[in-house]
């Protein structure tokens, strides 16, 4: 198989901790950061290779020690002062200014993005390197300490729980920890002026004059957490944040943690409340179980749309059999030429690959019955609780939950490019 992204990650170390301390001039689109890494070398390594973008390096130690480096075409690449023996950890700190700007892609700019009165990050799946240096591979997760500095008038929103906050002269500082390990691609900061509130079991950020419309349209989230509780498991991390920028996004954004919605989804009328649901599972699918590889994509995708289904037939709407014939039907319309486990590269966000899995798991669900596929899907949480997974084990895990072999109809859904029958 063909990596995906092969320019970015390296699978010759780990990275174990990221402390990332920012300034961020809002007016001037000027960021400023030092981001010290815990690595761990898998192999002796005479250079390590970081993935960062266009922002200017001034300087960079390993241990303290001043080392060289070069910094080409989206690549820090370290050289120690000393090569690194199999196993052991080292500090590497990277100081670096600019002007934060997206990483291209065929999905257009990823990344740090400049808004009309702040900034926000979009970083799925490879635009971590706008904004600080990594091993941008979904499959190395680490714990992050986020430290954000800008104007008073701005709230600062990040990943994990809010530890400090620090005022100075004009100016406060935003400390956060992310406890739980996180892929660099869900690694966040979303800066506004924002009304910050409790409300549906979440916390809300969002522009003080949409807050009637948001209150609203975010009103049943609580209700979704507790529906997601007892069919997925218990929420996995400390808590959950709602941001909607006062700018329109094409579509949700997805952080560990934390969710990002435009004002363009708060219509007031819960236009898009199968969306809030989409980003909420993806706390459990994507953000708690990260696929190991971009190949995998289904796993997360196909789960939160599934979740859209399932929000639905519990609260009043269509049930998921229904949203699956009719998905199913326009499916069946539309190219063959895929395959579920590895659509490839260009098609890793094709709405064909959201639908087919989520038909994927309501197949499953069909064949191995209610009580049986939710006890599967409880225990998949469980067992690999901010972890990575893969397509193979999660067919494996299936399989130990049902008497009945599954083997050929994940095969089918999975493998084959023809669309299988809803039976």
């Amino acid at each position: 198989m063909t990596p995906y992204f092969p320019g970015h990650g390296d699978h010759r170390y780990g990275v174990a901790h990221y402390d990332l301390r920012l300034v961020y001039r809002v007016a001037a689109n000027r960021l400023d950061g030092t981001a010290r890494l815990t690595v761990s070398a898998a192999e002796p390594l005479g250079e390590l290779s970081l993935d960062f973008g266009r922002l200017r390096v001034s300087g960079v130690t390993v241990d303290g020690v001043a080392a060289r480096y070069q910094h080409d075409r989206g690549k820090l690449r370290v050289t120690p002062p000393r090569p690194l023996p199999a196993g052991e950890q080292a500090v590497v700190e990277v100081r670096y200014s600019g002007k934060p700007m997206p990483v291209p892609s065929p999905w257009g700019g990823l990344g740090w993005e400049e808004l009309s009165d702040g900034a926000l990050v979009a970083g799925q799946p490879i635009g971590a390197p706008s904004w600080f240096p990594c091993n941008d591979r979904p499959g190395d997760k680490a714990s992050y300490r986020i430290s954000v500095t800008t104007a008073s008038a701005y709230q600062v929103i990040a990943n994990g729980a809010l530890v400090a906050r620090r005022r100075g002269p004009g100016t406060t500082t935003w400390i956060y920890d992310q406890a739980e390990p996180m892929a660099s691609y869900l690694a966040s900061v979303q800066i506004g002026r924002y009304q910050i509130s409790e409300y549906g079991g979440a916390r809300l950020a969002h522009p003080p004059r949409l807050a009637t419309r948001v209150r609203h349209d975010f009103g049943r989230q609580g209700e979704m957490m507790a529906l997601f509780g007892d069919l997925f498991g218990p929420y996995p991390f400390a808590g959950y944040t709602v941001v909607v920028a006062d700018d329109d996004l094409e579509i949700p954004v997805e952080a560990q943690g934390m969710s990002i919605f435009g004002r363009n989804h708060v219509d007031g009328v819960r236009g898009c409340e199968r969306l809030v649901a989409h980003e909420l599972a993806h706390q459990w699918f994507g953000n708690s179980l990260t696929v190991a590889c971009w190949s995998d994509i289904w796993l997360q995708e196909g789960f939160a749309a599934y979740a859209e289904w399932l929000w639905s037939e519990a609260s009043g709407g269509p049930p998921a059999g229904d949203h699956a014939h009719r998905w199913w039907h326009r499916l069946s319309l539309l190219p063959q030429n895929f395959v579920l486990a590895d659509p490839g590269e260009a098609a890793l966000f094709d709405d064909r690959v959201y639908k087919r899995g989520a038909l994927t798991l309501h197949a499953l669900r069909r064949a191995m019955g209610e009580e049986a596929f939710f006890a599967a899907l409880r225990s998949w949480a469980a067992e690999h609780r901010h972890g990575t997974v893969t397509t193979r084990e999660f067919a494996g895990h299936v399989q130990r939950h049902t008497s009945r072999p599954v083997g050929p109809l994940l095969s089918a859904w999975l493998h084959d490019k023809p669309l299988p029958a809803l039976v």
